[in-house]
């Protein structure tokens, strides 16, 4: 069901992108008609959550149906399922992945007290998340701990901080608590930390996962969940994690391996890869071997040293995930996106360099994973296309599990290649009712993501 307008672009990436789902060979697949009509269904749901929370279990440390009911308690405990009754099922071919359902939208009253928080903070709002302090942009200037409040995200990015109110373009998300006082949001000239708006009646209500079982359960979203399962890691292999931060796949890949071998993990920022080193020692993974550094100089002919730490040797690992910055257009739900067409075309050219890394790093015989979060052919088919032409001995693999939709037609591929690509679209089933399965939903109504499998021969 449809509440938020479609996500606002800027003219001419909305152009670009219906070029994207209008192109020549998908129209000559499936028609004018049902194109423009699967186009336009995509940005509606893109301002949308999908309709559940995927959780990632850490089946190495607990079985799944333990988890499962420790997840049960714990939901309970925040009352969540006191109007309706908590649905956690498995998810029937990703062995370690629960599906909550998202209960929404819900008939929710606004009320006169007036809270603006950024759009970031508003998307996370619709996943479950509270309002942190630092997202309130706007609220009434006498408003006190304990008052009740309506919350709204700033969809154009207009509002100023520190504001009584806000006139312009927002979006009710729903109501909830205030914990902090206006003073101690706006007028400590310190980085206020803490919840500052407890939601009680979200518009979608969907767990807090807030210290819940942290160690036990990890919020991902499925596709990113299937990656890990994709590449298929095996105990005692030494594993490539390209662009690793926040480092959940990262994790996911050394549970997988039952924790035997190493799994290099790389990344430019160097406080991202202190918590993927802490989320590593939380979920008792030893093999993670964490390191900042320029992934596209991952791989040299000239090591120095014992080659622990990069750059590395030509082939040295047996699997490499380049899960690639992208322009990130999947990601849902998202109302507004400020980027211009230049900015959401910049990242091919990362991708390929990236990607030459990858095949240097990668032993012959070995399994390479390209992914994305994001909706172009030229970051996701077209890359695919121009890795087989520039990489003669690299070939598509089929993936287990596919759960996810082929290839979309429009960079030349043949039907054979595109039927090895997995593309997850979620304006191909967004429309689907409560009616339907979890599981049959969950495969389908999820972000953006794309997912490509090869081999080097």
């Amino acid at each position: 069901m449809s509440v938020f307008p479609k996500i606002s672009l800027r003219p001419e990436v909305a152009d670009y992108l219906k070029g994207v789902f209008m192109n020549k060979e998908l129209l000559a697949s499936i028609g004018h008609r049902e194109a423009q009509c699967h186009f336009q269904t995509l940005l509606t749901c893109l301002s949308h959550p999908p309709s559940y929370t995927c959780v990632r279990a850490s089946v190495h440390l607990a079985p799944l149906e333990e988890i499962r009911r420790q997840l049960d308690e714990e939901l309970r405990r925040q009352k969540w399922g006191s109007e309706e009754e908590i649905e956690i099922v498995p998810h029937p071919s990703v062995p370690d992945v629960l599906l909550i359902p998202v209960v929404g939208p819900r008939c929710v009253q606004q009320l006169s007290c007036e809270v603006v928080v950024g759009a970031q903070c508003g998307n996370a709002v619709l996943r479950g998340a509270h309002v942190f302090a630092p997202g309130i942009l706007a609220c009434p200037k006498y408003m006190k701990a304990g008052d009740a409040v309506s919350v709204f995200s700033d969809v154009e990015g207009k509002c100023t901080r520190g504001a009584f109110s806000f006139s312009g373009e927002k979006t009710f998300v729903g109501n909830g608590m205030a914990e902090k006082d206006r003073a101690d949001i706006f007028g400590t000239g310190e980085n206020v930390r803490g919840v500052g708006v407890r939601m009680t009646e979200p518009l979608y209500r969907s767990p807090s996962f807030d210290g819940v079982l942290s160690h036990l359960a990890f919020l991902q979203n499925l596709p990113s969940v299937v990656v890990g399962h994709v590449l298929g890691p095996r105990p005692g292999e030494r594993i490539l994690d390209m662009c690793a931060a926040p480092g959940g796949k990262t994790c996911h890949i050394a549970a997988l391996m039952d924790d035997r071998g190493e799994v290099v993990a790389l990344d430019r920022i160097r406080n991202k890869m202190e918590l993927i080193r802490q989320n590593a020692e939380m979920l008792k993974l030893r093999s993670v071997k964490a390191f900042c550094f320029n992934s596209t100089k991952a791989v040299s002919n000239d090591i120095i040293g014992d080659g622990e730490g990069p750059p590395f040797a030509p082939e040295s690992f047996d699997r490499v995930l380049l899960d690639a910055p992208c322009s990130g257009l999947g990601q849902r739900p998202n109302m507004a996106s400020t980027w211009s067409l230049k900015e959401v075309c910049s990242y091919p050219p990362l991708q390929r360099s990236l990607f030459h890394a990858a095949v240097r790093a990668l032993k012959r015989g070995g399994v390479l994973v390209y992914s994305t979060c994001t909706l172009t052919l030229a970051e996701n088919e077209e890359q695919v296309a121009w890795a087989l032409r520039t990489f003669p001995g690299l070939t598509l693999l089929p993936q287990e599990p596919h759960v996810g939709g082929e290839g979309m037609p429009g960079a030349g591929l043949i039907p054979e290649q595109l039927s090895l690509l997995q593309r997850f679209r979620p304006e191909l089933s967004w429309k689907a009712t409560a009616a339907t399965p979890l599981a049959s939903r969950a495969d389908s109504d999820t972000i953006g993501f794309f997912i490509a499998k090869f081999q080097k021969n």
